[in-house]
């Protein structure tokens, strides 16, 4: 009897050590981490991405069917290697899986959310009062010059993300939506947009590095070092975004929500527009309030020039690279169960947008 209670005596003043050591190296880790480390730490920890079961999505607001987008997820396994798909997979036609396990689709126009103004609405996560209106008012925290300098960047952080190819109302068995090909992944979106932004002469230039292959992990720390050389060798640039796509799911029979809108009788991806909040300074974050504004004045833009584009703005307490300049945003184009010429064509779109606004300032 005296043996177990001390051995019972001995796992528990072991397992109050552990804690104690596990609090004292976080604290010591925030200290010897300089701002952007400890940044991007907590960006790894909360990104929105992968196959997940929802836990916090805008989607939560829009539809009682579906539960919200978890913030933590599967995809942060750092082991997990991002591998190219097969010519014979990208030619996909649903009667070749037709034999195969089909997963349902959920299409619909998501646009409610906490807080409306106008036409659009936000999700504000954040304690921080948001008026919409002033902040709409307020100046962008840059100068635009149409001068024929290179003044915007295109960048993704996880560029392997992809899409479907095929819709048909379901996804099949074994779909696996990452890709190196840039003519499936986010670059072939960011080359819509970029296309989109040189033809109503703005000077842009688009990133193609790959961040997230072969390792998904530490993708915003190799994409932080790819921006910082663009606005080195490209000193006039004021806008970054960093384009993405989301993936939510729903149910319990492995769902997927695909987001559109309808334009010119062309389907189209919905977007998702997310500005950072920084409050307290953790993130060294200064001017997440210029960088909202220009997230407002997109939002608001893209819904009076098409109506239907904007799934809720996503205001949250989060960086993700957005500390880098004051004209930095992260936008998701549709999600994993769009198909590739929906998220092309609102790559499309998206640059009228962005070209009104610069042009407005």
């Amino acid at each position: 009897m005296r043996y177990r209670l001390k051995s019972v005596l001995c796992i528990f003043v072991a397992v109050i050590l552990v804690a104690l050591g596990s609090s004292c190296l976080w604290t010591r880790l925030k200290e010897r981490m300089g701002s952007r480390e400890v940044m991007l730490t907590a960006a790894a920890l909360s990104m929105p991405d992968g196959e997940l079961s929802i836990a916090d999505s805008q989607s939560a607001a829009e539809s009682n069917s579906i539960n919200n987008r978890e913030v933590s997820t599967i995809s942060r396994d750092t082991s997990k290697e991002v591998t190219s798909l097969s010519s014979q997979v990208y030619k996909e036609d649903p009667e070749i899986y037709a034999e195969k396990k089909h997963y349902p689709v959920l299409e619909n126009q998501y646009q409610s959310g906490d807080l409306g103004y106008n036409d659009f609405f936000v999700k504000n996560t954040t304690d921080y009062n948001l008026n919409i209106g002033e902040l709409l008012e307020r100046p962008l925290g840059f100068d635009f010059e149409q001068n024929g300098k290179v003044q915007v960047l295109i960048v993704h952080t996880h560029t392997c993300e992809s899409y479907l190819t095929y819709d048909a109302g379901y996804y099949h068995e074994g779909f696996y939506p990452r890709s190196e090909d840039p003519e499936r992944n986010m670059t072939r979106v960011g080359k819509a947009i970029e296309e989109g932004l040189k033809q109503q002469g703005i000077g842009v230039v688009h990133a193609t590095e790959v961040h997230d292959s072969p390792k998904y992990d530490g993708a915003y720390y190799r994409s932080w070092d790819t921006i910082e050389k663009y606005l080195e060798e490209y000193p006039d640039i004021k806008v970054v975004l960093d384009i993405h796509r989301d993936s939510i799911s729903y149910g319990s029979e492995g769902g997927k929500v695909k987001p559109t809108f309808t334009h010119n009788g062309k389907k189209a991806a919905q977007i998702m527009i997310m500005a950072g909040y920084d409050g307290d300074g953790y993130y060294d974050f200064p001017f997440w309030k210029d960088n909202l504004a220009f997230a407002l004045k997109l939002q608001d833009t893209a819904e009076t020039l098409y109506p239907g584009m904007t799934r809720p703005l996503y205001f949250g307490d989060f960086v993700y690279n957005m500390n880098i300049n004051n004209g930095s945003l992260l936008i998701e184009v549709g999600t994993d169960a769009n198909t590739l010429e929906e998220a092309v064509y609102t790559g499309e779109l998206l640059s009228n947008v962005l070209a009104k606004v610069l042009q407005s300032s």
